[in-house]
């Protein structure tokens, strides 16, 4: 089969990327795109960089109508802000398309939630019950079929994937989950602000955001509460009531990729690493694109990848051992595009790894 594809709002980064996964998907083909500006772009005109990758038709925008989208398109991409994305969705669903939404507007499980920390109310909270969180390692056996696939934050999916083995074979307590991240700049996104001006970014490095209330930090807890709501074979499973993460982003001078650092109390005193990696290796040794490594992980290592790499120490300092987790990846592609591809193949039963190896 060959899946047809749109993509609303393709001139930020995401976008981009998308068209270029897209382009060389062997089951799909990118038959719209679509935007709410008032001069329709053309997208090599927008990023030069995929002249010649696709017929010029291809690369212009139309304007943003569902029905017309569900002419010509199996499956919608959102590449558009949150707040943005919700005003589509619904519209997009009416008219028979699936929808993966790379915006935050359907990550979080209640509208509750989502008016605290994007600080708006929910419009559409009636969809936000039916979006399945499309963060393929952890939730595969929801993706199949959906209708609309939140597309994870790629802090959080980096987040998730370091952390979950350990707290599903109970290896880890559940407070404090202390993670330092870093991405590169992309992931501000690709509207002009006076603090990612090249002057002021490059050789740079700092945090930045809301110290303990960063907009991926409830993300974040709650993926981790869902993997541990999950334990059944436990005779205490852990409550998911007792979680804390303190979450800390800053930004790398550099264009794409994240790595975090996470360090995390063991629940043994006797851990050692071999019982860290049993449980990353017992998680992900069928997993595509998660590569668990002896090396400690770079962001070089998975530029424009859908990998991501993971490995641990066991470190003693005094008396205490601290379980220390290293996670890289590409924000753009498996913190974000490459990750909404996999999600596509899912939902339409092509082989996940389609387009991205």
């Amino acid at each position: 089969m060959t899946i047809r594809a749109a993509i609303v709002g393709p001139t930020g980064y995401t976008g981009y990327h998308l068209i270029k996964l897209l382009a060389q998907h062997p089951g799909a083909d990118l038959a719209y795109l679509a935007s709410h500006r008032d001069a329709l772009p053309n997208m090599a005109e927008v990023f030069p960089s995929l002249l010649g990758r696709l017929p010029e038709r291809k690369l212009q925008c139309r304007p943003i109508d569902p029905k017309a989208i569900a002419r010509e398109a199996d499956v919608v991409f959102l590449g558009l802000p949150h707040r943005a994305a919700m005003a589509y969705v619904p519209g997009l669903l009416d008219a028979g398309l699936t929808v993966i939404d790379l915006s935050a507007d359907y990550r979080l499980a209640s509208a509750e939630l989502y008016h605290k920390v994007y600080d708006h109310p929910h419009e559409d909270p009636g969809n936000l019950d039916h979006a399945i969180y499309g963060l393929p390692e952890l939730f595969r056996k929801y993706i199949p079929g959906a209708k609309l696939i939140a597309n994870p934050g790629c802090y959080p999916t980096t987040a998730a994937i370091a952390i979950a083995p350990l707290l599903h074979a109970q290896l880890i307590k559940t407070s404090p989950i202390l993670i330092n991240a870093a991405s590169g700049v992309t992931g501000a996104g690709k509207t002009p602000a006076p603090h990612l001006h090249f002057p002021e970014q490059n050789e740079a490095y700092g945090a930045y955001g809301k110290i303990g209330g960063h907009r991926h930090q409830p993300e974040i807890e709650q993926t981790l509460r869902t993997v541990m709501g999950s334990i059944q074979d436990a005779a205490q499973p852990p409550t998911p009531e007792a979680l804390s993460v303190l979450f800390v982003p800053h930004l790398l001078p550099i264009d794409q990729g994240i790595l975090e650092t996470i360090y995390l109390q063991p629940t043994q005193e006797d851990i050692t690493e071999e019982a860290v990696f049993d449980a990353f290796e017992e998680a992900y040794d069928d997993e595509p694109f998660v590569r668990v490594r002896t090396e400690l992980p770079n962001v070089k290592h998975v530029r424009d990848t859908n990998f991501c790499d993971v490995t641990a120490r066991v470190v003693t300092t005094g008396n205490t051992k601290t379980i220390v987790v290293f996670a890289a990846l590409d924000n753009m592609v498996k913190g974000a595009s490459g990750q909404a591809i996999q999600n596509m193949n899912l939902v339409f039963g092509l082989d996940e790894t389609t387009g991205l190896l």
